[in-house]
């Protein structure tokens, strides 16, 4: 499975935004852009992506910047992928012709659509707000400093 830039930096985005927006404050484009090492002009794209999807609000002016629409318990991945990789989710066309639609349809049956379930259930089953607590986990695990 391949998930594209705009998939990753959707999530990796939405993940910097619930940490910098812990005192309520909406979040730039250029901040998150400048901590992850991306383009604000693509960030842009993928932001207003999740923004068409109703996972984030956004406010104008000086103090302007983005929110999440809803508690990061509340957005699973699979909804930040849908958002940002239109093809992901796309039934899987048929591989063969009509004359061998036997092959066509054990292929769907016994791969191609149990794949796609595993792939949207786990998905489904991941939220936002369990990554932030990875990622938070991870960077804490990190501090450690060493003497010798």
């Amino acid at each position: 499975m391949r998930i594209s830039t705009k998939g990753r930096y959707g999530v990796a985005s939405m993940i910097c935004l619930v940490q910098d927006s812990k005192l309520g404050d909406p979040v730039t484009i250029l901040s998150i852009s400048e901590r992850l090492g991306i383009s604000k002009i693509y960030l842009e794209q993928v932001f207003s992506l999740l923004k068409r999807a109703n996972l984030l609000v956004s406010t104008k002016g000086s103090q302007g910047g983005y929110r999440l629409s809803m508690p990061p318990d509340k957005i699973t991945l699979e909804r930040i992928l849908r958002a940002t990789e239109a093809g992901l989710f796309e039934p899987t066309e048929r591989s063969v012709s009509a004359d061998a639609s036997s092959i066509d349809s054990a292929m769907e049956e016994k791969v191609w659509n149990p794949l796609d379930q595993v792939i949207s259930d786990t998905l489904k089953s991941m939220t936002l707000a369990e990554l932030v607590t990875d990622v938070e986990k991870r960077q804490r695990g990190n501090d450690f400093m060493y003497f010798i």
